[in-house]
Protein backbone atom coordinates (compact mmCIF):
# COMPACT_ATOMS: atom_id res chain seq x y z
CA UNK A 1 0.00 0.00 0.00
CA UNK A 2 1.48 3.62 -0.77
CA UNK A 3 1.34 6.46 2.02
CA UNK A 4 -1.85 8.09 -0.99
CA UNK A 5 -3.97 5.11 -0.98
CA UNK A 6 -3.69 4.66 3.10
CA UNK A 7 -4.29 8.81 3.32
CA UNK A 8 -7.30 8.07 1.31
CA UNK A 9 -8.61 5.42 2.87
CA UNK A 10 -8.11 7.73 6.35
CA UNK A 11 -9.74 10.89 4.72
CA UNK A 12 -12.73 9.03 3.76
CA UNK A 13 -13.39 7.41 7.16
CA UNK A 14 -12.56 10.94 8.62
CA UNK A 15 -15.44 12.07 6.04
CA UNK A 16 -17.96 9.30 7.19
CA UNK A 17 -17.35 10.19 10.72
CA UNK A 18 -17.76 13.65 10.27
CA UNK A 19 -21.51 13.11 8.90
CA UNK A 20 -21.90 10.78 11.61
CA UNK A 21 -20.85 12.79 14.70
CA UNK A 22 -22.74 15.85 13.05
CA UNK A 23 -26.00 14.00 12.77
CA UNK A 24 -25.68 12.72 16.13
CA UNK A 25 -25.43 16.74 17.40
CA UNK A 26 -29.15 18.18 18.51
CA UNK A 27 -30.13 21.52 16.79
CA UNK A 28 -32.15 22.28 20.15
CA UNK A 29 -28.70 21.64 22.24
CA UNK A 30 -30.40 18.23 23.39
CA UNK A 31 -27.54 16.12 22.17
CA UNK A 32 -27.66 12.58 22.93
CA UNK A 33 -29.88 12.95 25.36
CA UNK A 34 -32.90 12.08 22.16
CA UNK A 35 -31.38 8.64 21.84
CA UNK A 36 -32.69 7.60 24.84
CA UNK A 37 -29.64 4.55 25.79
CA UNK A 38 -27.05 5.84 23.92
CA UNK A 39 -26.72 9.09 26.14
CA UNK A 40 -26.12 6.62 29.25
CA UNK A 41 -22.48 5.42 27.79
CA UNK A 42 -22.02 9.93 29.48
CA UNK A 43 -22.06 11.36 33.04
CA UNK A 44 -24.57 13.39 31.82
CA UNK A 45 -26.10 15.05 28.24
CA UNK A 46 -23.85 18.11 29.07
CA UNK A 47 -20.80 15.97 28.49
CA UNK A 48 -21.80 14.05 25.95
CA UNK A 49 -22.60 17.41 24.13
CA UNK A 50 -18.76 18.40 24.84
CA UNK A 51 -17.15 15.05 23.59
CA UNK A 52 -19.23 15.16 20.60
CA UNK A 53 -18.12 18.69 19.93
CA UNK A 54 -14.44 17.25 20.08
CA UNK A 55 -14.73 14.24 18.19
CA UNK A 56 -16.56 16.97 15.59
CA UNK A 57 -12.97 19.46 15.75
CA UNK A 58 -10.53 16.85 15.50
CA UNK A 59 -12.34 15.06 12.37
CA UNK A 60 -12.65 18.43 10.83
CA UNK A 61 -8.86 19.11 11.38
CA UNK A 62 -7.85 15.86 9.95
CA UNK A 63 -10.36 15.40 7.38
CA UNK A 64 -8.97 19.13 6.16
CA UNK A 65 -5.73 18.97 6.67
CA UNK A 66 -5.65 15.29 4.30
CA UNK A 67 -7.63 17.10 2.16
CA UNK A 68 -4.63 19.71 1.59
CA UNK A 69 -2.13 17.30 1.48
CA UNK A 70 -3.95 15.09 -1.44
CA UNK A 71 -4.93 18.01 -3.47
CA UNK A 72 -1.83 19.89 -3.68
CA UNK A 73 -0.02 16.36 -4.50
CA UNK A 74 2.53 16.69 -1.72
CA UNK A 75 3.43 13.23 -1.83
CA UNK A 76 4.37 10.94 -4.16
CA UNK A 77 1.82 8.55 -6.21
Amino acid sequence: MTLTLVLKVIWTLAALGLVIVVLLHSPKGDGLGSLGGQAQLFTSTKSAELTLNRVTWVLTVVFMGLTVILSARWLPY
